[in-house]
């Protein structure tokens, strides 16, 4: 089997595999699984380190920001979409899809949003009922800076969404800190689950938004009002993938335990990029890269195919190229969750290196080489 090393689905830990194959009961009307699901919302509420309540929800992670919409949105709610990429624009399309009237915040995709620039703008357009964010946007790998771009929307009365399916558990999410009223995951990024589960922090600001609509929420999967009660109730909206949940509450065991996580994503991040600078590879993003995917630009005269398939071809190592207005332009790098492995990404850097030679791309150095010799200053700060 191939090493993944994507910006998701990542590899899964052999004990998360196993969780999943454990025997189970029917979650229709198990109680004890009920308690085990409301145990495990409770531990990934403490992970993002809020007072919310968080559901479990059974579809991969778009599903979180579609439910996101679905639930708040009513016919005519003016939305503020900020957009400096794919996904961060993507959130437009379903709040037409529910009857809203989206606004895009278009800025330059190849750095984070301004807090500062956005500000100015909310100053003078400020009549939204809620606004979207994308914590990372994959396709870039642009980091946002939620924890000013939050509190900055709140201070005009505006409910916030966050997109971090890309970014949780690999960088820091502060939920209540930061104000963030609905944030979505997803199973397959950091939390290197299979991919399967997203999950929702609900405020108790987004709870009453939903709660007071004049409308009926136009759909029934993508209603998070459905289990608003369930615990109380002991009652699911539909059988709830009870396999995947076992994976999922393993895979949160292990991340909870991995307390320096978030430093050694942002290490290896950095050593990815020092290596690859060095070889002459050029990153895509001008600044704000997350630290749980490198994006660099193909370099001219060979196509993101060639460079892909040689890796998995040569080495078995699958990395990604983009999509949308990046697709052929860019390849991916994936370093998060059970990935942000110091020998997993040093393989990855050295099959790179050896596939763009024999592209014939003369790389400036060794980057797997590289990569570990730039490793060894935050050894020295006991990071790694």
């Amino acid at each position: 089997m191939y090493k993944m090393m994507t910006p998701g689905p990542t590899m899964v830990a052999p004990s998360v595999l196993k969780a999943r194959s454990r025997e189970f009961g029917n979650p229709d009307t198990d109680a004890d699984f009920c308690e085990e699901y409301h145990a495990l919302c409770r531990e990934l509420a403490g992970l993002l380190h809020t007072d919310n309540e968080v559901y479990i929800l059974g579809g991969e992670g778009i599903l979180g920001l579609e439910a996101a919409c679905a639930s708040l949105t009513e016919p005519e709610d003016r939305v503020l979409v900020i957009d400096n990429g794919v996904f961060g624009k993507g959130f437009a399309d379903f709040v037409r899809l529910y009857g809203g009237e989206p606004e895009l915040y278009t800025v330059d995709g190849r750095r984070p949003v301004d807090p500062e620039a956005l500000r100015r703008f909310l100053e003078k357009n400020h009549d939204y009922k809620y606004a979207t964010v994308v914590h990372c946007d994959t396709p870039s790998g642009v980091l946002n800076d939620i924890a000013t771009i939050c509190p900055l929307l709140k201070e005009y009365g505006i409910l916030t969404v966050v997109d971090a399916v890309a970014s949780m558990f690999g960088e820091e999410v502060r939920v209540d800190d930061w104000q963030i009223d609905v944030v979505c995951g997803g199973s397959q990024k950091a939390l290197s689950a299979p991919p399967g589960l997203a999950f929702v922090s609900v405020s108790a600001a987004a709870d009453a938004a939903m709660c007071s609509r004049r409308t009926p929420i136009a759909s029934f999967y993508c209603n998070l009002l459905t289990f608003r009660d369930y615990y109380r109730d002991k009652w699911f909206p539909y059988t709830m993938p009870i396999s995947d949940i076992y994976g999922l509450a393993e895979a949160v065991r292990i991340v909870r335990e991995d307390t320096g996580r978030i430093e050694r994503h942002r290490a290896i991040a950095s050593a990815v990029r020092t290596a690859a600078e060095r070889a002459g590879l050029e990153r895509y993003l001008e600044t704000g890269d997350a630290s749980t995917v490198t994006v660099l630009r193909v370099p001219d005269g060979l196509t993101d195919r060639q460079i892909i398939d040689g890796m998995r071809e040569k080495y078995d190592i699958l990395i990604s190229g983009s999509f949308d207005v990046l697709a052929g332009k860019v390849i991916r790098l994936g370093h998060m969750g059970r990935n942000a492995d110091t020998e997993a990404v040093a393989q990855m850097m050295g099959a790179l290196t050896g596939t763009l030679e024999s592209l014939g791309y003369s790389c400036g150095c060794d980057m797997e080489r590289e990569f570990r010799a730039e490793l060894q200053n935050f050894r020295g700060h006991g990071i790694l």
